[in-house]
């Protein structure tokens, strides 16, 4: 059993003064205002629920700082993706990943969700364990000290065009198991076990077939079910002219939609789409710095808030690994198109952050300081240079992911004075990704 003494702490309704906060075998048991005790651990500053990073890529990681000299667009940009996901086996994943997922600790993350769709060998085949990627992806986040929400994502076409479907191209053979039935077969397989969830995902309307979408739904249920929704124009032309609908009413359509779904983006939605999303309670993950890096464009978050779609914050392709910066950007991109201020209180960001996070990855018991939740705790100072003077019920106007100095997951103390339990990440970055551009 251990007790932290908390400066503030975010209870629910802003940061509270002078909190003891007791966890006892990775749960939270007592939750008190009081004065600081004898053996109390002190954590200054502002301590917030863990971070939930509802939506990771984890390879992207390896495309930081390597791309923006060459210009093009969202698909030019996968062509490069691609070229890094053709490289990868599960040693070199297994050490990105690793690397990838000890910064998003240090940025204040307790809970990943691992959108998954790098499967196979290249060309297709099939490691002697089917689940060999994914296995790499849970030892990475046991090592990193994060829990992990494996989506293991459905991919079964090469794009979708006014004529229907393409081919698989070239690495997009390793994504793919051939058919929806085939991929349910292989993720029943893979068990779920203490810090894991396994989940599902549809990649896109774009790489599942609308027949293939029944069988998907049938192998989510009981599980998080996300989906790439209506990041780019060119896939909602391709699936009004094939489908006769947009990507929200074909997945409504088919039973995709509904409080335990996610739809990751949802960039480009028309007034109905919008009002799809919120009639049904699908949850919608914004990842504005990757929208913005990809000239994805800004979605329409406030109002697919205010229709009833809970909101969530992810770092998709890693532009940065910052969720306190994701939640920043939400608000400052509806300011830039609305021309006015103040669409989502502070509150409403540590919400996205935090507990609605971890509700769209199937952790109900994860992202409140209260007893019974999972004692994550994520401590933020408010003496650095970009966060002195702040009201402590502001921070997330200011602080940064530099600003989190203590991060504790399942009562595990992951983050110290800033300094992960793995040492250096940046090394550990280094590593893992120099060799993939080694020959580049």
């Amino acid at each position: 059993m251990t007790s932290y003494w908390c400066q503030y702490a975010e209870l629910g309704s802003g940061p509270v003064p002078g909190v003891r906060v007791v966890e006892d075998a990775g749960r939270i048991v007592s939750v008190d205002r009081t004065a600081a005790a004898p053996g109390d651990v002190r954590l200054t500053g502002v301590v917030l629920p863990g971070f939930a990073n509802a939506h990771s890529h984890a390879f992207h990681r390896a495309l930081r700082g390597r791309t923006s000299d060459r210009g093009g667009s969202f698909w030019t940009w996968r062509q490069q993706m691609y070229a890094v996901a053709g490289r990868l086996d599960p040693d070199s994943y297994l050490a990105l990943a690793r690397a990838t997922y000890a910064e998003m600790a240090l940025a204040g993350v307790t809970c990943v969700g691992e959108f998954h769709y790098l499967h196979h060998p290249p060309g297709g085949g099939r490691y002697d364990d089917p689940n060999a990627m994914s296995e790499a992806l849970v030892q990475a986040a046991a090592d990193a000290g994060v829990r992990l929400t494996l989506l293991d994502a459905c991919y079964l076409a090469g794009g979708l065009e006014a004529a229907g479907h393409l081919p698989l191209d070239g690495v997009q053979a390793r994504f793919s198991d051939g058919d929806a039935d085939a991929w349910a077969k292989r993720v029943a397989s893979f068990p779920e076990r203490d810090g894991v969830r396994v989940g599902a995902a549809v990649h896109s309307v774009r790489a599942v077939p609308a027949d293939q979408l029944g069988t998907v739904v049938d192998a989510a249920r009981g599980r998080p079910l996300h989906v790439h929704l209506s990041e780019q124009p060119a896939e909602n032309a391709a699936c009004l002219a094939f489908y006769g609908a947009t990507p929200a009413r074909l997945l409504e359509s088919r039973g995709v939609l509904g409080a335990a779904t996610t739809a990751v983006h949802a960039v480009h939605l028309t007034d109905e789409d919008v009002a799809i999303l919120g009639a049904t309670g699908t949850a919608v993950c914004a990842c504005p710095s990757t929208e913005a890096d990809l000239a994805d464009g800004i979605g329409p978050f406030p109002r697919l808030g205010a229709a009833g779609s809970p909101l969530c914050l992810g770092s998709d392709q890693h532009v940065q690994t910052d969720l306190l910066g994701e939640a920043r950007l939400l608000e400052a991109h509806a300011r830039l198109v609305t021309g006015e201020r103040g669409h989502f209180r502070p509150a409403e960001l540590v919400v996205a952050l935090t507990a609605a996070g971890h509700r769209a990855l199937g952790w109900p018991d994860a992202g409140r300081i209260a007893p019974g939740q999972r004692a994550d705790l994520v401590a933020v100072r408010t003496d650095s240079p970009r966060t002195a003077g702040c009201a402590p019920d502001q921070l997330t106007a200011a602080a940064t992911a530099a600003d989190v100095h203590t991060v504790i997951t399942d009562g595990r103390v992951v983050v110290t004075e800033g300094r992960h339990v793995l040492g250096d990440v940046g090394r550990l970055l280094s590593t893992a990704i120099e060799p993939l551009w080694g020959d580049t």
